[in-house]
């Protein structure tokens, strides 16, 4: 199976509308790095990758067919304090704040400008997930 780089076997795709606007919002806020845009005839965004480290996200302009999309992201980050403070600065509204977990997970929580959630997550730990 080939893969393209900055891909898992599953990406997520998000739908929005103002979808280049949505894409810099979160390139903003996230810290995200733009890799592709392709734009339809009528100037809005057909397409965009935005990676973050191994991981990308792709994105598209809501329309017929096609409705605004809301998710929830799960995000790891080096540091879920300084993430949490660019992802406020740039715009995202906190819904929850940063904690440790008991998961072992230092994580707290953030909506887009789309409606989706993101979890901003450090891992505190080598130990796997478990029940």
């Amino acid at each position: 199976m080939r893969l393209p780089d900055g891909f898992a076997r599953v990406a997520p795709y998000v739908f929005a509308a103002d979808a280049l606007a949505y894409m810099e919002h979160i390139i903003v806020a996230l810290g995200g790095v733009e890799v592709n845009r392709t734009m339809r005839g009528d100037g809005k965004l057909a397409n965009g990758i935005v990676r973050f480290g191994d991981a990308s996200i792709m994105i598209s302009e809501a329309g017929q067919g096609f409705p605004p999309s809301h998710c929830a992201l799960y995000f790891y980050v080096e540091d879920a304090n300084a993430a949490m403070a660019q992802a406020v600065s740039g715009g995202m509204l906190e819904i929850m704040p940063v904690s440790d977990m008991p998961y072992g997970d230092r994580q707290g929580g953030v909506r887009d400008r789309a409606g989706n959630i993101w979890w901003i997550s450090e891992r505190l730990t080598d130990e796997p997930y478990s029940n």
